[in-house]
């Protein structure tokens, strides 16, 4: 039984090895420097913890009209921050701080200064945690802390806190989990686990998912593998595990069901690769980017008479099944719901091998000198085996330390079994510690930081200070020609088309209403809105982002853009956007063709009379009034436009074309449409075609005329697998469409001249109807406007999602999908009071829910503890 004193021992202890295990991150931050992910990490994990963070401040909650369009953050964010315990209480600390006036308000560099200390204290849990664990599985305290620093103190940590943040506290909820689950198997005790569950599924839904694989792995384990003799009966055991798991998941109803919600309104293409059966990619021992295996691990797994003794048994058995499977991109596949594989669930690896090499310390005594004779001789062999299957990357300080580590360690092995020093005990376990200490810490400085194209950094240092204020992330210039825009604009909810390289999180950085977006999970209705409705180019193709009218004036004017702000190489301007104002390379652009925020119309389209329609009649029906999914009364005809592909000549440029198939020898070629009228031309033109590489070698720029945009490699992950494009140039004679060097389908070409006199239209009916009056913070819309043109439906720029009510002059009314991804509300003659609050999804219902179970809980726990414990 450990007293207080040895509790905060235990503590202190934990606190310093944390701060160790961070040596490097430390050393940076002093130096003004941050080993944040220069990616991930910049593009999302510290926009996002501020975002959320100013939203919280102003009390909103689940909605944000600043996240892309708009939309829940609650239930999108909710695979991010929106619902981490370690984020939230890390928000609430620096509110308190903020409100006492300890600290000012936090800038969003703030969040990547807090960064390594949030780790840090996160660390320390961890390892207590997991030494609580192993504490009850059988082991003294000093070998329970020992695995849990093999377990903690993984690279496989660091790399989540730098890359994904938010990844590093799935591994405090691991061994919460086998806690509850040990001490269900041990005596029957449900309210750990039920606890564990709940907090799993509160706090991530995602890697709630990965770590209940992991604990029912450990449970089958466990189960062939008993380790005391009083174990409760399986069929007991399987009961509470049940109930325990239902209660648990009702408990964590409020995060979890609106956050599954989001995940499930998601719209991701499947992946379509092939996922082999086995494929080893790393060094798992000397070279690990994922996992580094511990020499002594392996040691121990040589060690062949204590396999005989359970616990070790039960350990070196899981750590041998996790490290084959870790080779396994199926298996990825699995823990990454049957997507593209991923490797974000070895931390049970680490576990399983920490819980191992506590074991044989703590039997070391029983390890004689021919039994470490022969398990050094063999951790030789298989590093030797290792280095043989060419798994390594380029040599490095790093790579070449996990060697010289492993030979000392067999020497300390060796040392250790003669017992020719009186404390090789304790030499052994401090130099375990020791050597993984030195390895994250190399890691961290040779494989989380480096040379990076976006970033400037130099090899083994991390991001400078001065990149959060460079034009490369928040620079000055574009940042002061933004506040000149907003500070100037009457119109609160005018949105700026702006956004720095490929971040499109850029809004959220400069703290203005944007046009785009980058979150692994969105709205799928804007999503497909982007991908399919409307194929807007967004001038590069991924996946989990959107950005941009892809420069097409009518969009713009739909979606309340205002504003484009373009830099010296950007993309062509829309039609008729005037320059307004210029800071530097930058400059700001206005459109002359404003529509109101609020649209009334009766005139109504649908989404299967506009089915086979080209996406520039489906912007005429928008501006002329609104697309419904279905209408009951009789509907509009889709406008119709004229497809000039008859009318035009296809020639090859440094290519051969036929029969859709182009072949480009050239460095540069393609094709070069020309019309045959000159007259058939107006403003602008839309250009739409099949476009897709034959080989997935490279992915590739793609110009036409003065537009550019990207296209992935064919085997990437993050392809949207929409290949069916469409570009929007000013009109020329001419269309130049240039690709790189290689062999693609070509196809179903298609041309439309844009004029723009439905736009015009559109602004000269609105101009005849007073303005309606718009407030729109957060989770609440409230609109005052007269309906005296007695139409049916007000239609608004605010992103269709499950959650929104409405209530029209106090009636509540339904909320109408409209344009494909946005909202109409049906109105009465007259004058009109729109109000719409938006709430997660199941939220009341979910509350609800969570209060039953906790009151089934306490009953069923307090029945239990009046029972005799359930045992053989």
């Amino acid at each position: 039984m450990m007293t207080k004193k040895h509790w905060i021992g235990l503590i202190i202890v934990s606190a310093l090895t944390a701060a160790a295990a961070h040596g490097f991150m430390l050393s940076e931050w002093m130096q003004g420097r941050y080993v944040v992910g220069p990616n991930d990490g910049l593009s999302q994990m510290i926009p996002f913890k501020h975002f959320l963070y100013e939203s919280m401040r102003e009390g909103n909650f689940f909605y944000s009209e600043r996240f892309g369009l708009g939309g829940g953050t609650f239930s999108q964010l909710g695979y991010y921050f929106s619902t981490s315990i370690v984020f939230l209480t890390t928000a609430a600390i620096t509110m308190i701080l903020e409100w006492s006036g300890l600290r000012p308000t936090p800038e969003l560099q703030y969040w990547a200064d807090v960064t390594v200390f949030v780790s840090m204290i996160r660390l320390t849990g961890i390892l207590l945690i997991t030494t609580i664990f192993f504490r009850m599985i059988g082991l003294k305290t000093q070998f329970s802390y020992i695995a849990a620093v093999m377990y903690g103190v993984s690279i496989l940590y660091f790399r989540h806190v730098t890359y994904w943040e938010f990844f590093a506290d799935a591994m405090l909820f691991l061994p919460l989990l086998l806690i509850g689950a040990e001490r269900i198997m041990r005596h029957g005790k449900p309210g750990w686990f039920i606890t564990a569950v709940a907090l799993s599924m509160a706090d991530n839904f995602y890697f709630a998912y990965i770590n209940f694989l992991l604990a029912f792995i450990y449970i089958v384990f466990r189960w062939f593998i008993p380790l005391v003799g009083y174990e409760v009966k399986k069929k007991r055991q399987i009961v509470q595990f049940l109930m325990g798991g239902l209660l648990g998941a009702a408990i964590s109803s409020p995060f979890f069901i609106p956050a599954v919600y989001g995940y499930l309104n998601n719209f991701r293409p499947p992946f379509e690769g092939e996922i082999p059966l086995f494929e080893m990619t790393e060094n798992i021992l000397s070279d690990g980017k994922l996992v580094v295996l511990p020499a002594f691990a392996v040691i121990c797994l040589f060690l062949f008479p204590l396999y005989k003794k359970k616990a070790y048994r039960l350990f070196a058995i899981m750590t041998v099944v996790l490290a084959v499977l870790h080779a396994s991109p199926a298996v990825g596949s699995i823990f990454n719901g049957l997507s593209a594989p991923q490797f974000r669930w070895e931390h049970m690896l680490m576990l399983a091998s920490g819980g191992m090499i506590a074991v044989t310390l703590q039997n070391w005594k029983e390890v004689q000198v021919k039994h470490a004779g022969v398990a050094a001789l063999g951790t030789i062999a298989v590093y030797i085996l290792f280095s043989n299957m060419e798994l390594e990357g380029k040599p490095s300080l790093y790579a070449d330390s996990l060697v010289v580590m492993a030979l000392i360690t067999c020497a300390f092995v060796m040392l250790a079994a003669v017992r020719q020093f009186k404390h090789w005990d304790i030499a052994l376990w401090t130099a375990m510690i020791a050597f993984t200490l030195v390895t994250v810490n190399l890691y961290q400085e040779e494989k989380l930081t480096g040379n990076h194209p976006k970033v400037e950094q130099v090899q083994g240092q991390g991001i400078p200070q001065s990149f959060f204020t460079s034009d490369a992330y928040n620079g000055s210039a574009s940042r002061e020609l933004i506040q000149q825009l907003t500070k100037g604009e009457e119109d609160p909810l005018a949105r700026i088309e702006w956004m720095i390289g490929t971040r499109n999180n850029t809004p959220i950085v400069q703290d203005f209403l944007g046009t785009s977006i980058y979150s692994s999970i969105l709205n799928q209705h804007l999503l497909h809105f982007y991908l399919d409705d409307l194929s807007i180019d967004m001038g590069r193709e991924s996946v989990s982002r959107y950005a941009g009218f892809g420069g097409r004036a009518n969009l713009y004017s739909l979606l309340n853009g205002v504003y484009a702000i373009r830099s010296d190489k950007g993309n062509p301007v829309p039609f008729d956007f005037e320059e307004v104002a210029q800071n530097g390379k930058f400059k700001a652009f206005e459109s002359n063709h404003r529509l109101p925020f609020v649209r009334t119309t009766d005139r109504i389209y649908t989404e299967e009379e506009l089915e086979d329609s080209p996406v520039i009649a489906r912007e005429h029906a928008m501006l002329d009034g609104v697309i419904l999914e279905k209408w009951k009364d009789t509907s509009e005809q889709a406008p119709s436009v004229e497809n000039l592909k008859d009318k035009v000549t296809v020639q090859p440029v440094r290519a051969a074309y036929e029969n859709d198939k182009l072949v480009v020898t050239g460095k540069n070629g393609g094709v070069d449409i020309k019309v045959s009228d000159v007259g058939l031309l107006k403003e602008d033109t839309y250009v739409s075609f099949h476009l897709e590489r034959s080989t997935a070698d490279i992915g590739f720029h793609l110009k036409v005329n003065e537009y550019k945009t990207t296209r992935k490699r064919t085997d990437s992950i993050y392809r949207t697998r929409v290949n069916d494009i469409t570009i929007r140039i000013p009109s020329e004679e001419t269309i130049r469409i240039r690709v790189p060097e290689g062999t693609y389908t070509f196809s179903d070409l298609a041309l439309y001249a844009e004029d723009y006199t439905t736009l015009e239209k559109a602004e000269r009916e609105n101009a005849e109807t007073s303005g309606a009056a718009v407030e729109w913070q957060g989770e609440h819309v409230t609109v005052q406007l007269d309906n005296s043109s007695r139409d049916i439906f007000a239609v608004m720029p605010i992103p269709f999602e499950k959650g929104w009510t409405a209530k029209v002059n106090g009636k509540k009314v339904s909320v109408w999908k409209a344009n494909y991804a946005f909202t109409a509300i049906p109105i009465e003659s007259g004058s009109n009071t729109i109000e719409m609050t938006y709430r997660p999804p199941y939220f009341v219902v979910s509350i609800w829910i969570s209060l039953l179970a906790v009151a089934g809980t306490i009953v069923w726990l307090t029945k239990g503890m009046r029972n005799k414990p359930f045992a053989d």
